[in-house]
């Protein structure tokens, strides 16, 4: 039992009010189910191998999955990152998350897309975030494993918070990603491609703030169920990323 992670009473303070309201039966206890979804996630548990003291592992996936469909995590999610304010400088950046062959099955059947395409290294999906200058996540989106960090950063454009300045790696480097900035009030403090014949000039060191959001990564794939993918539907995915990034960066008792 000492190896178990249970959610303090201050976690739970801090997430209850997100919580659907319940209609007739009473609900099992949040607070066991919750925990244990936080435990399989982050030990790349089986949903069967959730430990008894949890009590049902159908208890905790159904509640997993009904509640990543109702937004609930997003909602818990959004709520500290909102109240955080404007931060000075954002940093965006992403990664591949590598597809386990459960995941691939299916890959081109069923209504919604899996957001799981094919590169180099295989099949696997794409994570797109933008931190503040603290590495917590404020922005984030799952995408095919070949979707280009320009595409990605156009889709996450809406979403910035608005920030004296944003880093990010060479990647990142185009007239029109520089311009919305621009636009927007926030300068871009970004490398210049290989292929520009006149490179644009940036801060080093503002730029050396830019390991944040690849510590950020390091800590998220600390997470086996995050750092390989099982789950077949993006949603699921996405929620056990969202999860992860609530227990690491907002509601950590460190």
């Amino acid at each position: 039992m000492s190896d178990l992670l249970w959610l303090s009473d201050r976690q739970m303070a801090v997430i209850e009010p997100f919580f659907p309201l319940a209609h007739g039966v009473p609900r099992v206890d949040d607070r066991r189910v919750l925990s244990g979804i936080v435990f399989v996630i982050r030990n790349g548990l089986r949903w069967r191998d959730a430990p008894p003291a949890y009590g049902p592992h159908k208890t905790l996936y159904n509640r997993f999955v009904r509640w990543s469909r109702l937004g609930v995590f997003d909602r818990i999610f959004a709520a500290p990152a909102a109240q955080a304010g404007e931060p000075d400088a954002i940093i965006i950046d992403s990664t591949h998350l590598k597809a386990h062959r459960t995941a691939a099955s299916l890959l081109k059947k069923g209504m919604f897309p899996r957001r799981i395409g094919r590169t180099r290294g295989g099949l696997n999906s794409k994570l797109h975030i933008v931190c503040d200058d603290r590495g917590r996540p404020l922005v984030m989106l799952l995408s095919e494993g070949q979707m280009s960090d320009h595409k990605g950063a156009a889709l996450l454009l809406e979403a910035l918070l608005r920030a004296r300045v944003l880093i990010g790696d060479r990647g990142y480097d185009s007239r029109a990603f520089r311009d919305a900035l621009a636009a927007r009030g926030t300068a871009a403090c970004i490398p210049s491609s290989r292929s520009r014949k006149v490179p644009i000039p940036h801060d080093p060191a503002i730029y050396q703030r830019r390991h944040k959001v690849e510590n950020l990564f390091a800590r998220l794939k600390d997470w086996r169920r995050i750092a390989m993918r099982y789950d077949r539907c993006a949603h699921t995915f996405m929620a056990a990323i969202t999860i992860a990034a609530i227990m690491i960066f907002w509601i950590n008792e460190s």
